[in-house]
């Protein structure tokens, strides 16, 4: 579960400069709440950003616990927006030698649909899924959140079906083993017949129902391609690490057949790290 506050996203905090978006553009609040045409293919949504390091893909879940005022009050903002927001990671860059204070570049942004509200004493938990890769190409607020435009990303391949559907069916085949592996993995009392990548799958199989233009749904392929880089169970810091590089990776990447491969050599890879670890138990279970 993710705790949004001060911690997990110092750049409310630390910093009061102007938002950047669209790839390394910094703009004066009045610019930001200026009247801009919005594209008929273009949502205008609640923004949340993120650490480099917490990179959300297309079919993954997460909650997250929002409780500062401004989270919550964009949390009901997307609410009444057909339960839609943009969550993206902030990157740093360098804009100049002389700069006194951190500029950060909008990145990996996803549109992500609320599927559940937990409301609390103190904020709320949100459990949330994305659902696929967005550009965020202009704001229209920054205060008491960022609220702006964005439009679809999608991939475009040269790979025939035939090929882009046998790849498809090898990722779900080995995710499907690795899902067995986890599960023999985790302890009696922890067993779930679920794990993190089964589910990602199981939801990227369905046709996702969006009130919002269908150019923000990807194809099955390319939400099967994104649904194997999730967590399994004993991932030690530098797998955890290596996960979010292929995230990274994984959202910069426009061919369906490339990503799709990808995330075979990831799985194959957990499947090794699973049965390894299976072996050790094992033997210390003798």
């Amino acid at each position: 579960m993710e705790s949004l506050s001060c911690v997990s996203c110092p750049f409310f905090v630390t910093h009061h400069q102007p938002y950047p978006f669209a790839g390394q553009l910094s703009t004066t609040r009045a610019r930001l709440r200026s009247a801009l045409k919005v594209n008929a293919t273009s949502l205008v949504v609640p923004l949340l950003p993120f650490n480099i390091n917490e990179v959300l893909v297309p079919s993954e879940s997460k909650i997250l616990h929002l409780y500062e005022a401004r989270y919550l009050a964009l949390l009901e903002e997307a609410l009444v927006r057909k339960k839609l927001f943009v969550y993206f990671v902030l990157d740093p860059i360098s804009i100049s030698e002389y700069a006194t204070e951190a500029s950060f570049a909008a990145r990996c942004g996803c549109l992500v649909l609320i599927e559940n509200v937990e409301r609390l004493d103190i904020g709320a938990l949100v459990s949330i899924r994305g659902v696929g890769r967005v550009k965020i190409v202009k704001f229209f607020q920054a205060d008491p959140f960022l609220k702006g435009e964005v439009i679809p990303m999608q991939d475009t391949t040269s790979a025939s079906p035939s090929d882009v559907s046998s790849k498809v069916l090898s990722v779900k085949e080995a995710v499907y083993s690795l899902n067995s592996l986890e599960i023999k993995l985790k302890a009696p009392k922890e067993a779930v017949m679920q794990t993190y990548v089964l589910n990602s799958l199981q939801w990227a199989e369905k046709q996702p129902s969006l009130d919002c233009d269908e150019a923000f749904i990807p194809s099955l392929a390319e939400r099967v391609s994104f649904a194997a880089f999730q967590p399994v169970s004993g991932s030690t810091q530098s797998e955890l690490v290596k996960l979010q590089q292929e995230k990274l990776k994984a959202m910069d990447l426009r061919d369906t057949k490339q990503r799709l491969n990808n995330s075979l050599e990831f799985v194959e890879g957990s499947i090794s790290m699973l049965a390894a670890k299976l072996a050790i138990q094992a033997l210390e279970m003798q």
